[in-house]
């Protein structure tokens, strides 16, 4: 079956038949779920199978649970785990017992998306934040050191996959040093290449990963005034090249409103410019009737994934087949031991 090199979104809890019948149409390589969508296990189970019917497969379905602040499955239905910045703290302090730690919890996650047909994750943060930048990453992130991020994003991706889920590291090649929010404007980014080495060292140390998120972020010491994700020079020279990446690329929502232009624009340049995979949230929007619009502008632009895009989402998808055996319950009570001050909620 061929499929379009793109991810879309569902509008509320419920795949309604106009969003059946464009993933029918289309074939969206895959599907992100975000918060709208997600209110029991069961409601999610269903969706999924919805999703799954409606493409004649079953493709890769996403979603944003990182932990802490961002996470689509919230309290009291789903539990509750650590922001980023708790299993850096943790490693500060004692290494082998935060990678034990973050193992844990992201296998931990693994079996609450596996659990309802959800098997890929877009974490871990491997941004370095730095002072005086916005704080859209903040806490997020594991620390600012990047062999120790590199250490923890290493093992979160090996607990994702334990589970039976691929990981999405983000923001390649590195949000830390915005001084905006993507989700509203272009942040452009002044370090030297001598300063923005650090932040691709930590990307590099996880180059091996399934899959990777871009940054909508200008890096004026290669690419003055255009974002990374419609930069050839960014995505060939230091994404490809510099950290070493090869799996699938992905960009980040295409409803940002840091790239400008229309969603036909955005799409065409994120695949010229090398991207693998168009992502679409809609995440500012309400009305199902105009996320439904954007969705299908989105699909129309999309390329079918063929030759290396293709082989790289394979891959991927094998990267979310490869589950082993796990106690949960006694996983639980492991992991509040490690980290007895987050908020695990009802686990």
């Amino acid at each position: 079956m061929t499929h379009k090199a793109c991810i879309l979104s569902v509008s509320g809890p419920a795949l309604t038949s106009e969003e059946a019948a464009l993933f029918a149409a289309e074939k969206p390589w895959g599907v992100i779920l975000m918060g709208r969508s997600c209110q029991t296990r069961t409601q999610v189970s269903q969706l999924v199978e919805d999703i799954w019917n409606a493409v004649g497969r079953e493709i890769l379905i996403f979603i944003d649970q990182e932990g802490g602040r961002v996470a689509r499955l919230k309290a009291p239905e789903w539990p509750v785990f650590p922001a980023g910045n708790v299993y850096g703290e943790l490693y500060a302090r004692d290494s082998e017992k935060a990678l034990e730690a973050i193992w844990l919890g992201y296998r931990l996650i693994a079996h609450e998306l596996a659990g309802m047909g959800i098997h890929a994750d877009c974490a871990p943060v491997c941004d370095l934040p730095q002072p005086r930048a916005h704080d859209v990453i903040g806490d997020r992130a594991f620390g600012t050191d990047p062999e120790s991020v590199g250490a923890l994003a290493n093992v979160a991706l090996k607990g994702l996959e334990d589970g039976g889920v691929a990981g999405v590291i983000k923001h390649i090649p590195g949000h830390g040093r915005s001084t905006a929010d993507s989700h509203l404007e272009l942040p452009s980014v002044r370090a030297s290449e001598l300063e923005l080495a650090s932040d691709f060292t930590a990307f590099r140390a996880v180059s091996a990963a399934p899959m990777a998120m871009t940054a909508h972020i200008s890096y004026e010491a290669y690419d003055s005034g255009v974002a990374a994700t419609v930069s050839k020079r960014i995505i060939q020279e230091v994404i490809r090249e510099r950290i070493g990446f090869d799996g699938l690329l992905m960009t980040d929502d295409l409803g940002m409103e840091a790239l400008g232009g229309s969603l036909d624009d955005r799409a065409h340049a994120s695949i010229e410019a090398g991207c693998d995979m168009l992502l679409h949230c809609s995440g500012f929007l309400k009305d199902p009737e105009a996320i439904l619009a954007e969705m299908r502008k989105v699909a129309e632009a999309a390329p079918e994934l063929e030759n290396k895009a293709l082989a790289r989402a394979d891959a991927a998808e094998a990267a979310s087949q490869r589950a082993t055996p796990f106690d949960a319950e006694a996983g639980w009570a492991e992991f509040k031991a490690m980290i007895p001050s987050a908020d695990l909620g009802s686990a």
